[in-house]
């Protein structure tokens, strides 16, 4: 994520902030640029005007009457929601107060994924402008006793049950499930990697690649899912996957791992833009020296990715430990991974010399 500043009085801001806390000004977030702008009231109680810059005028997101979102619709045009928010197709009932928070929660961490996507310059498409190739999201609460919202992703479809934007439910489902890493961000990211897959590479000329680096999806879906939820992990598995359930099927590996990409990418990004570094003097006979001079999404290989990640994630995780809370990155980068992540950076890379 970049650093964002009020473009009024120079305030550093968070994504999500609907208003300086310095100079008191309203803020949105302009998807084309990816940049929050400082906005000043017009006559027109709906409309708003950029502060600097063009002089361009806005309106919020219906969803902001919410608190849901605090992205913008460039003026002329007439749309009532935000590129993020049209994707949506169901959302929780909000007479249900309870209901208004999850969402607020889900949505905070849609628009971070929707961020990831644009900065990517990943297809963004919704199921108005393509039925077929579309993505849509269904937020989804379980209304009678005997109902189950399961999440996942099938045609273009997100499915998340809104029990996963409450702490306590999370935690539980980490724990049942043995999780050391379950956050809505990662559940969105996952999903959507199921959603390129069925875009990028189904019947792209990338599908050998993929089925040399994660193996043949057709092998059956449904049983292998069964098997592994009845079985015990490889002991070895560490050696290929980035997680455990990774391990369950080729689809369950690529989504794992395009999730994990965001998580890498996204988390350079904040770096990046604060300036960190990293020094240390020898750390398992590597010099852990890391200062990010680029900005990741403009870095070509993958490896430079690599080098400059893992001596921030052992930064964090020795500041947690610190703080005695377990490690940030409960992760192991094996070689088999690098190859599948470096796989996904150079089709995306490859999308955005297109685009």
């Amino acid at each position: 994520m970049k650093l964002f500043n009020c473009h009024h009085c120079g305030n550093t801001l968070y994504f999500e902030n609907y208003s300086c806390l310095k100079c008191k000004n309203d803020l949105g977030f302009d998807p084309k640029n990816l940049t929050l702008v400082t906005l000043k009231r017009t006559t027109y109680l709906s409309e708003f005007q950029e502060i600097n810059g063009q002089g361009r005028f806005f309106r919020y997101c219906a969803n902001a009457k919410q608190g849901a979102c605090n992205w913008l619709i460039q003026l002329p045009n007439t749309n009532s929601l935000c590129i993020a928010c049209e994707l949506n197709s169901t959302i929780p009932d909000l007479y249900i107060p309870a209901n208004v928070k999850s969402w607020q929660n889900i949505e905070i961490a849609k628009h971070r994924l929707i961020y990831s996507l644009l900065r990517l310059k990943l297809p963004v498409i919704n199921k108005v402008q393509n039925p077929v190739q579309g993505l849509s999201f269904e937020f989804k609460a379980e209304l009678y006793p005997n109902q189950t919202v399961t999440t996942g992703h099938f045609l273009g479809v997100i499915t998340l049950n809104i029990k996963e934007a409450n702490e306590v439910e999370r935690i539980r489902h980490q724990l049942d499930l043995g999780e050391k890493y379950r956050t809505l961000l990662g559940h969105l990211r996952h999903e959507i990697g199921h959603y390129y897959w069925d875009l990028l590479i189904k019947d792209s000329d990338k599908l050998n690649s993929f089925r040399i680096l994660f193996g043949n999806e057709n092998v059956h879906y449904t049983q292998s899912l069964k098997t592994y939820y009845k079985s015990t992990p490889p002991s070895n598995w560490k050696e290929n996957f980035i997680s455990i359930y990774a391990t369950a099927h080729p689809w369950e590996d690529w989504a794992e791992t395009f999730a994990h990409y965001l998580h890498m990418m996204d988390t350079l990004e904040t770096a990046y833009a604060f300036g960190l570094a990293v020094g240390a003097e020898e750390v398992n006979n590597n010099n852990f020296k890391a200062g990010l001079r680029d900005d990741p999404y403009e870095i070509a290989t993958f490896d430079k990715i690599v080098d400059t990640w893992l001596p921030i994630t052992f930064a964090l995780n020795s500041l947690n430990r610190s703080m005695g809370y377990q490690d940030f990155y409960p992760f192991h980068i094996s070689t088999s991974v690098i190859e599948k992540l470096s796989f996904i950076h150079n089709m995306c890379k490859e999308l955005k010399i297109k685009a």
